[in-house]
């Protein structure tokens, strides 16, 4: 996961059926370039959660777009997902790099604070994303998401991924320079054409590469 420009992550709403959601990612993909896909799975044992994520690994990765799976490396490895997102802070993240070495990527969410990114790319992410709901559902100040993401693009080298909340806060994230900017459950709701998401997403980043190459 490396950008020359901004990229588009996918974050699935809490996943029970492999099928549905492979057919809802495949319309995303139409609409240009995504990077990645982070996969949140709904409840289960771990072997129905692992039969999940095999379902999702052909139909994503044939795309090139590589698959990331919340919460369990355990699951994202024998799932044959490409890395895993974790919001336990550095010690789960030094465990995953132990268990996975560097045949996979490992990203980094639930971040509150500056010390808290800093703490976790110190432990070896390879990305930390900022903005994503917290646990309780609530969204944090889109300024606050922008003012981290762009304090971060500036002086780390570990990539970022900005969570937009909505549609209209696409182009102030892109122009905080974020390596990505993530597209959240939202943007699987029944009444959402994901698609021409994806694809005025594409258009925004495209229109501000061009302005910030005409400087």
């Amino acid at each position: 996961m490396t950008a020359s420009q901004t990229r588009l992550m996918l974050v699935t709403p809490p996943v029970s059926d492999a099928e549905a959601i492979a057919f809802r990612l495949m319309q995303a993909f139409a609409g240009g370039d995504v990077a990645a896909v982070l996969l949140r799975l709904a409840a289960g044992d771990d072997r129905s959660r692992i039969e999940r994520v095999k379902r999702l690994c052909g139909p994503v990765q044939s795309n090139s777009v590589a698959l990331v799976v919340e919460g369990s490396a355990l699951i994202a490895s024998r799932g044959g997902a490409d890395g895993v997102h974790l919001t336990e802070g550095p010690v789960a993240i030094r465990e995953a790099r132990s268990s996975l070495r560097d045949e996979r990527i490992i990203g980094a969410g639930g971040l509150r604070a500056r010390h808290d990114a800093m703490d976790v790319g110190e432990a070896g992410v390879d990305y930390v994303m900022f903005g994503e709901p917290r646990p309780d559902g609530s969204m944090p100040p889109l300024p606050a998401v922008i003012e981290r993401a762009a304090w971060w693009a500036e002086i780390f080298e570990t990539p970022c991924v900005a969570y937009a909340p909505d549609a209209a806060s696409l182009p102030a994230l892109v122009e905080t320079g974020a390596e990505f900017v993530a597209l959240g459950e939202w943007a699987f709701a029944e009444d959402q054409d994901i698609r021409a998401l994806v694809e005025g997403a594409n258009v925004a980043i495209a229109a501000f590469a061009a302005r910030k190459a005409g400087r």
